[in-house]
């Protein structure tokens, strides 16, 4: 099949054997790519000791924050190669990929040089302690010094979804993992090189994955391709990547502050043993949103490409087959870690205080993981649509407006009902994602009615009615605070454009 034909099938297979034909190689690509990150966790806590479990959790915020940036770029370039490709505009896709890569090249080194000028206090800002933060320094180091090569593996395997691609970008992300797994035990063990040892294997891994992914892109006979003629920076197309790419970037980013407030909890509340328990079920709750993830990267490019095509029932029926089946992978996760939390956690460490500790929180955590597959996907439907302004609402509301208080009140208010005040710290998450899901529940509802072709009414005849809550927020935001604010009118500018 050419590459054409690839790209147009987008918008003429059915829906449920397109979305399963994206989406299945996408779901096995991110599983893997979870299963990796619980193999480095569990060759650590077993081989390495309880505090070095503790010390790779501190590290979370950080990789996080380095995880914004690289989806900033990844993500706002996927999503607007995959409009540009069902406008048929091919040229323009083609700068979007090439001022991609630029840009991971910049975005990688800065990050890596500011961050290792500043790793001790950085650290000890995440509540590392004199006891992790040789763990955790010993481990960051060698992720930074990879962290150029990281953000382009994570950004071009972006764009082979969206150009046509997903089995590729699947066995990419699997050979990453394979290689990884193998890497590890060899690192830590044969070479004694400790939690160093799986950094390395980590970094190493992504490198061969990403000279595959090259090798793809140097061929003229893909969608898009390396040019040098459209590797050099333009202001319009770098303000497209980051007029959608804003929105991952401020999850990821409202990630980076939570899993700070949630460490700096568990260590005040806790202590160390608290943040390595934090640091066990986020692997394994990682697992469950990584599929999620993988749906949503399977409806990214049919959504996208549709939207750019005009064809909303088809934009509609994709949106709601992925919440079907996200909504069915949180419930199964709910099931399995309410039933056979011990088990799960003893796959991570043998330290018995540590193992209660997580079995405990892991079925707090898991409370209302039903509901979460719906915000998940809401979320990544605006933003896979060009509307990045609702997609940065719906992240902003739920990590900060809603996780943010729970995790400095709950605390002081959960000892009043004879609860310790580390469960405020775990239920924070269940009660934030849940707020979460009404919050997104109200948007979509008028997304859905504005494709149906009844426009949304702010009316002043409408102001009492509290379902328009959400929908009136977003648009005073984007359209009343957002032209003042030069850094938000990108995204702005973008919504209209596409719209």
């Amino acid at each position: 099949m050419s590459q054409h034909d690839r790209t147009k099938e987008l918008g003429t297979k059915p829906i449920g054997q397109l979305l399963m034909q994206y989406a299945v190689p996408a779901i096995i690509a991110m599983t893997a790519s979870s299963l990796y990150n619980m193999v480095d966790s569990i060759f650590i806590g077993q081989g390495v000791g309880a505090m070095a479990i503790a010390g790779l959790a501190i590290t979370f915020p950080l990789m996080n924050l380095s995880a914004a940036f690289g989806a900033m770029v990844g993500v706002g370039a996927s999503t607007m190669i995959s409009v540009r490709l069902g406008q048929k505009n091919r040229e323009e896709a083609q700068l979007f990929f090439g001022n991609s890569m630029t840009l991971n090249v910049v975005m990688g080194v800065v990050f890596m040089a500011i961050v290792l000028a500043f790793l001790d206090k950085i650290l000890h800002f995440f509540g590392a302690s004199s006891h992790t933060l040789p763990y955790a320094r010993e481990y960051m180091e060698w992720i930074l010094y990879g962290n150029v090569f990281t953000h382009l593996y994570f950004g071009m395997n972006a764009v082979l979804r969206s150009a046509g691609h997903p089995r590729t970008a699947m066995a990419a992300t699997i050979l990453t993992v394979a290689l990884n797994t193998a890497l590890d035990p060899l690192f830590i063990y044969g070479f004694g090189l400790g939690i160093k040892g799986a950094a390395i294997a980590t970094v190493l891994s992504q490198c061969v994955s990403l000279a595959w992914q090259m090798w793809i892109f140097s061929r003229p006979t893909e969608v898009v391709y390396l040019r040098r003629d459209t590797l050099a920076l333009r202001r319009r197309i770098v303000g497209g990547i980051l007029s959608i790419g804003l929105s991952p970037f401020l999850m990821n980013a409202c990630s980076c502050l939570v899993v700070l407030l949630i460490n700096k909890g568990m260590v005040r509340y806790g202590g160390d043993l608290a943040v390595g328990a934090y640091g066990i079920d986020n692997r394994v709750l990682f697992l469950f949103v990584m599929i999620v993830m993988g749906f949503n990267q399977g409806m990214q490019p049919i959504a996208g490409y549709n939207y750019g095509a005009q064809q909303h029932d088809r934009v509609r029926e994709v949106l709601w087959r992925t919440i079907t089946y996200a909504t069915v992978v949180m419930t199964a996760g709910f099931i399995l870690c309410e039933l056979f939390a011990e088990t799960i956690v003893r796959a991570f460490t043998q330290d018995l205080r540590l193992m209660r500790m997580a079995a405990h929180g892991l079925r707090i955590d898991v409370a209302l993981f039903p509901v979460i597959g719906f915000q998940m996907v809401t979320g990544n439907f605006f933003q896979s649509i060009g509307q990045a302004g609702k997609s940065i609402y719906l992240s902003l509301t739920r990590q900060l407006i809603f996780l943010v208080p729970c995790l400095i009140l709950l605390p002081q208010v959960v000892p009043a009902i004879g609860l310790p005040a580390l469960d405020g710290v775990w239920w924070s998450l269940p009660v934030s994602d849940g707020l979460a899901a009404l919050n997104a529940a109200v948007l979509l509802y008028w997304q859905i009615r504005e494709f149906q072709g009844r426009p949304v009414n702010f009316s002043p005849f409408h102001r009492f009615n509290l379902l328009r809550l959400p929908h009136r927020i977003h648009y005073f935001a984007v359209n009343r605070v957002a032209p003042y604010i030069p850094l938000f009118s990108l995204f702005q500018t973008k919504e209209k454009e596409e719209d």
